[in-house]
């Protein structure tokens, strides 16, 4: 997961007087420090580490607008953790918790450090993923289903417990005008479709299928070909 931090180099703070040492330096270190710590805790959730939702509400709008004016696209995976509401009544919300951290935890190993993983809400997860076309995004999250089903949460005095999710996804291209509201809610019809065709799964539209067109055309080479053959004829006859 990606880690935002405005730190700055205490080591080159200097007094404004010039001097070697000053008696209210100390106290703008240990001030500046703060503020980066509060700056964090404003943009994360207390209980996973994730960013959290009012980080990702900033971060999707500035990433749709550089997908805007670059070629690269823009990807989301929306995931919920499936029967959540029976796994509560059943453990307890002291083991839900756990079991949001540990997906929380699956899902900084499977994204990268370019990726923004958030806590949607709830038992919902969403991950940004820039510079990602959809084939690439259904690649991570079919391994990150794949993760959670596979890797049991562990309880003390407990039997491991399984763990499924449903995942949707899609992306966001700079051909695309919609808002991030109407974007979110395509991923989340796709994580619907998860969910209703009996969870455990990945939904997603299908990739496209590019076909590499060759630069040159037939018509262009039999040209070009045509032009090289008369002009060896011009030299043959010199």
């Amino acid at each position: 997961m990606k880690t935002v931090s405005n730190e700055k180099n205490e080591d080159n703070l200097l007094c404004a007087r010039g001097d070697n040492s000053c008696d209210f330096l100390t106290e703008i270190v240990e001030l500046r420090r703060e503020v980066n710590v509060l700056t964090e805790l404003v943009r994360t959730d207390a209980l996973t580490g994730l960013f959290n939702f009012r980080f990702f509400n900033e971060t999707i709008t500035l990433e749709m607008e550089r997908t805007r004016r670059g070629t690269q696209p823009l990807s989301m995976i929306l995931l919920d953790i499936d029967h959540f509401k029976k796994f509560n009544d059943k453990w307890g919300h002291e083991i839900g918790n756990h079991a949001l951290v540990h997906i929380s935890n699956l899902i900084k190993v499977a994204v990268r450090k370019l990726d923004f993983a958030c806590r949607f809400g709830g038992e919902e997860f969403v991950i940004l993923l820039p510079n990602t076309d959809l084939r690439q995004a259904i690649s991570v999250a079919d391994r990150l289903r794949e993760m959670i089903a596979t890797v049991p949460l562990e309880v003390a005095d407990e039997q491991p417990i399984s763990i499924t999710a449903s995942l949707g996804v899609d992306e966001f291209t700079s051909r695309n005008s919609e808002t991030s509201e109407l974007f979110i809610r395509r991923v989340d019809e796709w994580l619907y479709k998860a969910k209703n065709n009996g969870r455990n799964q990945v939904a997603h539209p299908n990739p496209r299928v590019v076909v590499q067109q060759d630069s040159v055309t037939q018509e262009e080479k039999s040209a070009l070909f045509g032009a090289v053959g008369n002009s060896t004829q011009d030299e043959d006859r010199l």
